[in-house]
């Protein structure tokens, strides 16, 4: 053990430091790990992954560099910096390390990615359900709105800390079951190559950088770290917690990158696909094709796990933000009401927008914010 200054490892984490029954609540490791793991997926790891499909086999080799050079990095360092700052959401840290003067520029970007974020997610998840059911997006909107805002609201061990770790079995259950579902249907695994396949010719630097954002690196992810930075017990859980669920989300991304490339004769079919019917659409016919009906709709109920679990907690990270900077008390319940109702307003507004516009505008503020929340890991551990 280093001694003197440094102090690896502290023996109080904020979960017990600052303890208030709301945000701040030990809970185990492995709830941790599955919390942090649909924080943090949304719909990147599948509908992004699909999309990034288009260059190619390539895009596998971006997923694996990436994840584990950079967005598992940057997920743990993130959540760390966290733990050490009193569980403080990311505008309060970089506000910290780099300074005054980016107060105001990171607070606007962190809340537009957000939002944005629970818009985009939600409207992924309306249009899978929509696509299943036959019942219009309208009504899906609503329901998921009214969850959204009651799982921003509710302690955190009430709701999120009793439901997710079953969505992450069915998430983790639905991408087993695409893979096998290839093995048997004889479908052929694509050959690696670093050519760009692209059929349009689109750049493969940075557009399938941006385009793969959550299954390599996503600065939306340092957004949800703080959530889970406010339950973890001991500091020697965050590597299994941040670092681990990014390497998972990082499987997730390589399953339906592979899932793209094998069930479609090449990437212009693909390309087609995702044209006409969206990655939704797409989706839903990989897995009704390779598992039957009921089969398809659990994996496409799996799916729709990943946007409906980030887009809560991105609603959750909004009026966390709010409250640190204001130095309101998250026990003032008329606050937090307020907050929230008036986030999950403009979501419902943002979602009668185009998914692929919203996916456009959200892929280069996520890597930009990305890049804020390295520079400040950076300064923190100098």
């Amino acid at each position: 053990m280093i001694q003197g200054t440094l102090r690896p490892l502290r023996t109080t984490t904020p979960a017990y430091s600052h303890t208030d029954g709301v945000d701040y609540v030990p809970m185990s490791t492995w709830k941790n790990h599955m919390i942090e793991l649909l924080n943090i997926a949304g719909t990147g790891p599948i509908f992004g992954a699909l999309m990034g499909a288009k260059w190619g086999p390539v895009a596998l080799l971006w997923i694996i560099i990436g994840s584990i050079l950079g967005g598992a990095v940057h997920d743990y360092m993130s959540g760390m910096m966290a733990v050490r700052n009193q569980g403080k959401s990311l505008p309060k840290n970089v506000q910290t390390y780099l300074g005054v003067r980016f107060r105001y520029v990171i607070i606007i970007l962190v809340l537009v990615v957000l939002i944005v974020s629970s818009a985009m997610l939600a409207r992924s998840a309306c249009d899978l359900l929509e696509l299943i059911t036959d019942i219009p997006m309208g009504f899906w909107l609503i329901l998921i709105a009214m969850y959204f805002v009651a799982s921003a609201l509710l302690p955190i061990d009430k709701l999120i800390g009793k439901i997710y770790p079953v969505f992450g079995i069915l998430l983790v259950a639905m991408a087993v079951m695409i893979i096998i579902g290839l093995v048997i249907g004889g479908f052929d695994f694509p050959e690696m190559t670093l050519e760009n396949l692209h059929p349009q010719g689109a750049h493969m630097f940075p557009d399938m950088c941006i385009t793969i954002a959550c299954g390599a690196i996503s600065g939306f992810h340092a957004t949800q770290s703080t959530i889970v930075s406010r339950c973890i017990k001991d500091e020697r859980d965050g590597r299994k917690v941040f670092y681990g669920a990014m390497m998972v989300e990082a499987f997730i991304a390589l399953i339906w990158v592979i899932a793209g490339l094998s069930f479609y004769p090449d990437t212009a079919s693909l390309s087609d696909a995702l044209a006409e019917w969206g990655a939704a659409g797409v989706v839903y016919d990989i897995s009704t094709s390779l598992l039957g009906t009921l089969g398809g709709v659990i994996a496409v109920l799996g799916v729709v796990v990943c946007p409906i679990t980030s887009g809560d907690t991105a609603i959750k990270a909004i009026r966390l933000l709010i409250q640190d900077d204001r130095g309101y008390d998250s026990k003032v319940k008329r606050i937090a009401i307020g907050i929230t109702l008036v986030a999950a307003f403009i979501m419902i507004a943002l979602c009668l927008l185009d998914f692929q516009s919203l996916w456009y505008y959200m892929s280069w503020l996520n890597q930009t914010l990305a890049c804020f929340t390295l520079w400040t890991c950076t300064a923190f551990l100098l």
